[in-house]
């Protein structure tokens, strides 16, 4: 990828956690979380980065993460890439065991430490740091009723250049964040 610079900033088409398109302002990425499957016993979703080649066999782009709830919105199980299925649970932990549950941290496919956590305000926002408390990414999501652009639900994904490898990996985990902030988990 040709470095500009910049921070990938990616447009959340939608700004719905059932699903919706990120794509990079410069065309530099493009995600998709697309729900597989609903049904009472569960709900799946897929990360797609539409960079990465689809299978040779198939010509279907390969998720480049698995998000897997339970019944009734509960937490169910992420995998990353070729990984193995993880709790969510276990991939985001809570930064204390009476922390908030807003503030959780994982281990990204780099063996690094990165901490998301909810930043309350007349828009709803997410940051993403690292062990060190460097910036990686961030998610503002409009409030209701804000003025936006034509075409555009104001929402937005913005991850450091450097990160831009991660970027499936921040938006599944900030997938289940939201998730997790949304039920009340």
């Amino acid at each position: 990828m040709t470095k500009f610079g910049m921070p990938l900033f990616l447009e959340d088409k939608s700004g719905s956690l059932t699903g919706s398109e990120y794509t990079d302002l410069y065309n530099r990425a493009r995600l998709v979380l697309r729900c597989t499957l609903r049904t009472p016993a569960r709900a799946a979703y897929m990360v797609y980065d539409l960079a990465e080649r689809a299978d040779p066999r198939s010509g279907l782009p390969v998720p480049a993460a698995c998000l897997d709830f339970g019944p009734a919105d509960a937490l169910g199980s992420v995998k990353i890439r070729d990984g193995e299925h993880v709790p969510m649970g276990q991939y985001l932990t809570k930064l204390s065991p009476l922390g908030s549950s807003k503030n959780r941290k994982f281990v990204a496919s780099d063996g690094q430490e990165y901490r998301w956590a909810h930043q309350a305000g007349q828009d709803d926002e997410w940051v993403c740091r690292n062990a060190s408390n460097y910036h990686i990414a961030s998610y503002t999501l409009k409030a209701a009723g804000e003025p936006k652009y034509t075409g555009s639900s104001g929402c937005a994904l913005t991850i450091e250049e450097d990160y831009a490898h991660l970027a499936p990996e921040l938006l599944a985990s900030l997938t289940i964040m939201r998730h997790i902030a949304k039920y009340n988990l």
